[in-house]
């Protein structure tokens, strides 16, 4: 039976004064994007051409994308020096929760692997939850669920090559079904990190029905939390707005942000354009230049404010402004991370007409890369972070503070030194698409400001530094004890 919606919140009624027809039953879509294959490298230092094209894709052959290997990507954010010292994840394990799978998973992983000198991970285990149906290249669902897989489990698995990973396979990309993946994984103890790349719109979720939906996933997520499992969620690529289906037939008309990224008990991460090379082009041996925020011509970095949330107590210690912006409102993203198309991640699939390697992006790729990452601050502290957003917005609130210190001082002071988070102040997530009517529409982003914003959270964090940082806030946000 298709949800007849109701409304929970003043907040969420307005929003339903634009959308008077039914959901399309809660099927959620994968916050990744494909724009073309990789090509051949250009020069030893980079395995793929792609690794050295210019920034400007104007100023490239047909307009070619420049994107990123693990190596760049590590270095931007400060995980080069990690994983050489042996800080990989090791003992660690990494849930993926997509639908459907991929009939390559596990070949896609090791062309990866072998592409850019990567070992394999000490396990890598597929879970095909009951009901699951037999791979379709036909199905463009589950094609682009596949290729979504391959993004996910080859990312996560770059930034902590030493972690197991664990794929669970959902039967299909509905609520029920990608819930009973979430539930396996948690009541199994699966992992400590749990990566979620989907979302849908909370205009969907609103009726009676959604809400009942949103209380199953906020149950679970309460579970992870008392396991000490941290889970991590893209919030979508469609910047201000959301898709107004499974397969973005359109998008709606207002603002409005996906969920489950805009649960409270979860760290959304939103998307960032990536420039990391020299003169003007990506380069492997180059450098970190800055990031704005991800808004190119496939898509945009979603965020905004939540219309089934309260603003949750960790975001009641923002700046004044951040508060105004939310009102008594949950506010997304959390933090961000590369997820651009002009600077996608070179990823293997090994299925279709022109196997091979490609370039991708979207939130995607930031929440998996999250994962890996936490992975590793896991195995750096000896337990399970859990939980992050106390403590990150903790520390945010501490570096902005020291930042206008010293700002007010005339000079650079610790927070600024060690980089704990590149504070992204540069562009906004608007959008223009598309409506199931056919009419074009221009929706209003949110603006990138110094300190948190609902455009990237409080940035890209500097992953070498908060290792220190996070064993010095070493308390539990629910007083229970670490679980090994």
């Amino acid at each position: 039976m298709r949800p007849q919606f109701l409304t929970l919140a003043a907040v969420v009624a307005t929003v339903l004064l634009f959308f008077s027809s039914p959901s399309f039953a809660g099927d959620h879509f994968p916050n990744s994007r494909i724009v073309g294959h990789a090509g051949a490298a250009a020069q030893v230092t980079a395995v793929f051409g792609c690794e050295t094209l210019f920034f400007d894709p104007s100023l490239n052959l047909n307009g070619r994308v420049p994107c990123y290997g693990p190596s760049a990507i590590r270095a931007a954010y400060g995980l080069t020096w990690l994983i050489d010292a042996g800080i990989n994840g090791a003992g660690r394990t990494i849930v993926i929760l997509d639908a459907f799978g991929s009939p390559t998973a596990s070949e896609d992983l090791q062309a990866f692997d072998a592409a850019f000198g990567i070992p394999d991970p000490p396990s890598f285990k597929i879970v095909t939850m009951p009901g699951t149906p037999t791979f379709d290249e036909n199905n463009f669902t589950q094609v682009f669920w596949a290729q979504e897989v391959s993004l996910d489990v080859q990312w996560a698995h770059a930034m902590a090559p030493g972690a197991n990973i664990v794929l669970v396979a959902a039967a299909s990309n509905s609520d029920e079904d990608l819930l009973a993946g979430l539930n396996y994984a948690i009541n199994n103890r699966l992992g400590d990190v749990i990566s979620m790349s989907f979302g849908e719109s909370e205009a969907l979720l609103a009726d009676a029905d959604g809400q009942r939906i949103v209380r199953k996933w906020e149950r679970a997520f309460t579970r992870a939390r008392e396991r000490h499992m941290t889970v991590l969620v893209s919030s979508g690529d469609q910047g201000s707005t959301n898709c107004v289906d499974d397969t973005c037939n359109g998008v709606f008309a207002f603002q409005n942000v996906s969920y489950p990224a805009s649960s409270p008990q979860v760290t959304a991460v939103g998307g960032t354009n990536l420039r990391f090379g020299k003169d003007g082009h990506a380069d492997p041996n180059g450098t970190y230049l800055g990031e704005t925020v991800w808004n190119d011509f496939r898509g945009a970095g979603g965020g905004g404010v939540s219309a089934l949330f309260g603003r949750p107590d960790y975001q009641t210690g923002l700046p004044s402004s951040a508060r105004r912006s939310l009102g008594m409102r949950r506010g997304v993203p959390d933090v961000a991370y590369s997820g651009g198309i002009v600077g996608g991640v070179v990823v293997h699939v090994g299925f279709g007409m022109f196997p091979g390697f490609r370039i991708m992006g979207g939130t995607s790729a930031g929440a998996a890369q999250w994962a890996g990452i936490i992975a590793d601050l896991n195995q750096a502290l000896g337990r399970p972070l859990g939980f992050l957003n106390n403590r990150l917005y903790r520390l945010g609130q501490i570096a902005g503070r020291n930042r206008q210190e010293q700002e007010r001082r005339g000079r650079a002071g610790l927070f600024r030194d060690i980089g704990l988070f590149h504070d992204i102040t540069v562009g906004d997530n608007g959008f223009v698409g598309t409506t199931t009517e056919g009419d074009v529409v221009s929706i209003p982003g949110f603006n990138a400001t110094p300190g948190w914003d609902l455009a990237t959270g409080w940035g890209t964090p500097n992953f070498g530094a908060l290792v220190t940082l996070f064993n010095d806030w070493d308390d539990d946000d629910d007083g229970s004890r670490h679980e090994q």
